[in-house]
């Protein structure tokens, strides 16, 4: 076996960056592929710039690294609504070039983020678990579960050890702020600015919410723990409406909120709560961060980031 010690992400989004810091910081060397990166080496973390799709660049990579995390995504559910075809030539078709360019040389681990706040849509109970078959109502989500299923087919195929997360609802500093995602962090731009929100449906619709210290720990966990393959949700347990955050981020920052509604969107899930039972049974994890918490630092972070 090739003596591969480095472990590859693939994407530097907000997970990413966490994600490899925390790696880093546990003495792990770590290679970052991004079209968006500044090359260069930053401590323990190498970044590279180029697609997940390039051959010689993926192919140099894996000669140094045993294990891959992807992370790399292209849209989110507002920006694929209603654009099928958007969705396939993102996320899908890159992903699958990437596999046919990792089957010359097969990570020994590999990591799938997919996503638990849309994947599973309106289960009729909550928490869901894993063993809830998917559904989704957005292509973003029909997506993942698409993505999913190529890197499955791909660890069945060449005997590597696939951990898949699905984590819910990420927040917290370093999230950058994209239309029609990330709620918190849309939330609290709002208030430090004193614009309006527009808040689609009635505010009735519960999410997850994950601080991302606690998720980037739950993939640092999984990468280590070779032994444990199949999908994790990875969530807080707890459900909060629109509504109810809303009233938690005007007790956090002291500011209140114009808020304009607009029609409900079909493709919206209704409510969500996942059961990470199974990691915290496999894994030893946990979330240590509670959203008042958790907003209280990405408000301090967004605060600090205005002086």
């Amino acid at each position: 076996m090739l003596d591969r010690h480095g472990i590859l992400l693939i994407g530097h989004g907000f997970l990413g960056g966490a994600l490899a810091q925390s790696l880093a910081s546990s003495g792990r060397i770590v290679h970052v592929l991004s079209p968006n990166s500044n090359p260069g080496q930053r401590g323990q973390i190498m970044f590279h710039r180029g697609s997940q799709d390039a051959p010689d660049t993926v192919a140099r990579l894996l000669a140094d690294c045993h294990t891959v995390v992807h992370l790399a995504s292209r849209t989110n559910p507002g920006s694929s609504a209603r654009r099928a075809a958007m969705e396939a030539e993102e996320n899908l078709l890159p992903v699958a070039r990437l596999l046919e360019v990792m089957s010359t040389s097969p990570p020994d681990r590999l990591l799938f983020i997919s996503t638990g706040g849309a994947i599973y849509g309106n289960p009729g109970v909550l928490p869901v678990d894993e063993s809830v078959a998917p559904d989704p109502l957005s292509y973003y989500a029909a997506g993942k579960v698409a993505l999913e299923s190529l890197f499955t087919a791909f660890a069945n195929a060449h005997s590597t050890s696939l951990a898949i997360v699905r984590p819910s609802n990420l927040y917290g500093p370093g999230q950058s702020l994209l239309g029609g995602f990330g709620l918190v962090r849309t939330l609290l731009e709002r208030a430090l600015r004193g614009e309006v929100v527009e808040m689609w449906g009635d505010g009735g619709n519960v999410r997850d919410y994950l601080f991302i210290d606690d998720v980037a720990d739950a993939c640092r966990r999984l990468v280590d723990a070779t032994d444990l393959t199949g999908t994790f949700n990875a969530g807080s347990g707890e459900g909060t409406s629109i509504v109810e955050l809303i009233d938690l981020v005007h007790t956090v920052t002291g500011c209140n909120l114009a808020v304009t509604t607009r029609p409900a969107r079909s493709t919206d899930v209704r409510a969500i709560v996942l059961d990470s039972t199974r990691l915290r049974k496999a894994a030893g994890w946990t979330p240590h961060v509670d959203l008042a918490t958790g907003l209280a630092r990405t408000w301090a972070w967004l605060c600090e980031r205005e002086k």
